[in-house]
């Protein structure tokens, strides 16, 4: 996924040798790096990407809102509680109180750490075995990495998006779980629909993160190529790996979020006594219900939200964990030179 190193190396000693991204789409012969331990990358992309929840998990709570307002209801026909990225910021601290802009955040770290830590690590095999650098193989690596991920990290999505979209009766949009807590949260889940209730739109996740990784995976190394080619900065400069991030995340933005409203809708509609959704079966039947009752925009609600946390998210994730894989390669290269 990386390109040029953040720090200086010399061409026989870099583990960051030009990697085996794809420029221009033409496949590079440079060498492809050396593999991290797998449990050690996984570590990194984990911590990585819990980091930038932190600071962005405020902007997933307007995004879930934004996303649930007005479902299957055409434009105009329902009150607006959200308005907007800023003023829907403004209501949930004023209503929820400014704890309210946190909610979710421990599940939604234990989502992010085991989702990005799964599909950094897988993408990063797939980069060390050379599959990266085949034509279309960061976007193949990317996707199925993500899907990977995503399943794996589900259960925590379904309740991360069930605890966000709770709120006071005045301001509530969607379906309301009204559970007590995380550990309630999946407790219920599985003493009302069983193991398989945890992976419950788990059809919604998988393509909504196969997309968005391989958008993010394969824009980011490219981006980063081509910066480091031109030149602008010095070759030991985190700006590159910081102007490479910002081009992911804009990317993402456009790409994912009809995924991402389809997602958040599977995951937090209501079920039935035989436990299937009352309001959608499934991914394609979202798709057609949200089109035909809310049109082609509705699938775009949230974007500002998911456009504003997606690049600072990608932008500090990115960062993070080409920043310690490079301190991992430099710790790993001292020791050996020692």
């Amino acid at each position: 996924m990386t390109s040029t190193p953040l720090m200086k190396y010399t061409p026989k000693d870099s583990a960051f040798k030009a990697p085996p991204g794809v420029s221009g789409g033409l496949v590079n012969s440079s060498p492809t790096p050396p593999a991290v331990w797998p449990p050690l990358d996984f570590a990194l992309g984990a911590l990585a990407c819990c980091g930038a929840c932190i600071f962005t998990n405020p902007l997933e709570v307007v995004k879930t809102r934004l996303q649930l307002q007005g479902e299957l209801q055409a434009w105009g026909s329902y009150q607006r509680h959200y308005r907007g990225v800023l003023q829907a910021l403004w209501m949930v601290a004023r209503t929820d109180g400014i704890r309210g802009l946190q909610k979710g955040l421990s599940v939604g770290l234990m989502y992010q750490g085991l989702m990005n830590g799964v599909r950094l690590g897988a993408y990063s095999y797939c980069e060390a075995a050379g599959i990266t650098g085949v034509r279309g193989g960061s976007l193949f690596s990317g996707a199925v990495a993500g899907a990977l991920g995503a399943f794996i990290a589900s259960p925590a999505y379904l309740v991360k998006t069930h605890l966000q979209a709770q709120t006071v009766e005045t301001i509530a949009v969607g379906h309301q779980h009204n559970h007590q807590g995380v550990s309630s949260a999946f407790a219920t889940i599985y003493r009302k629909e069983g193991i398989i209730g945890l992976w419950r739109g788990v059809n919604g996740a998988v393509p909504r993160v196969m997309v968005g990784s391989a958008a993010q995976l394969a824009t980011f190394s490219s981006a980063k190529e081509w910066v480091s080619h031109a030149q602008w900065f010095s070759p030991n400069s985190w700006l590159i790996a910081l102007i490479a991030a910002m081009v992911s995340g804009i990317t993402v933005a456009i790409t994912m979020t009809p995924f991402d409203v389809i997602s958040t809708r599977l995951y937090n509609q209501p079920v039935d006594e035989l436990h299937r959704g009352r309001l959608y079966s499934g991914f394609s039947d979202c798709f057609l219900k949200v089109c035909r009752a809310e049109g082609l925009l509705g699938l775009y609600k949230g974007m500002g939200p998911v456009f504003i946390r997606l690049g600072p998210h990608t932008v500090l994730s990115m960062l993070f964990w080409d920043m310690m894989r490079h301190s991992t390669y430099q710790g790993d290269y001292t020791m050996g030179r020692s």
